[in-house]
């Protein structure tokens, strides 16, 4: 499927000059391409190897695989939650198998949370889905579109890189 077949498949239009030119105008691309970045990432996110667990669920294992064990009041800061908001987070993840929460050695007040296997399981999964997702989008595409997205993807990382 070209990029012109997913136009008039109902996904908006990019912004073009008066002749149907796509436009190189910085403040007309940025909101296309921020819709478009924030669509497609939220398409993503739908596939979930268990579809059970909540985006923060879902988050909170992929930070936990990531970066190893820390403390709920640490995965607050990054989840942008309250700390009671955590707890009730956390306690379904524990109830579902996917993390263990246990005493630090270093000081025994303070709790550590971390991935069990079956959490670290569960992302893996959860990726693989997503990759397969995307993989049979890209693979509809022409292979000029998907050269487009190629050197736009190099683009974007330099993008978010600086």
């Amino acid at each position: 499927m070209t990029v012109d077949a997913m136009q008039t498949a109902g996904a908006p239009a990019a912004a073009t000059t008066a002749g149907g030119i796509p436009t190189t105008d910085a403040s007309e691309l940025s909101p296309d391409l921020r819709m478009a970045t924030l669509h497609l990432a939220r398409r993503i996110r739908q596939e979930r190897a268990d579809d059970e667990l909540s985006p923060g669920q879902s988050a909170v294992l992929a930070y936990l695989v990531r970066k190893g064990a820390t403390t709920p009041g640490e995965l607050s800061v990054y989840e942008h939650v309250s700390p009671p908001s955590m707890n009730r987070t956390l306690n379904a993840l524990q109830l579902a198998g996917y993390i263990a929460r246990s005493p630090s050695d270093s000081d025994r007040r303070m709790v550590l949370v971390d991935v069990t296997d079956a959490g670290r399981e569960v992302v893996i999964a959860t990726r693989r889905q997503r990759d397969a997702w995307l993989e049979r989008r890209l693979a509809a595409l022409s292979p000029a579109d998907r050269e487009a997205l190629a050197s736009a993807t190099a683009i974007m990382q330099r993008l978010v890189a600086e």
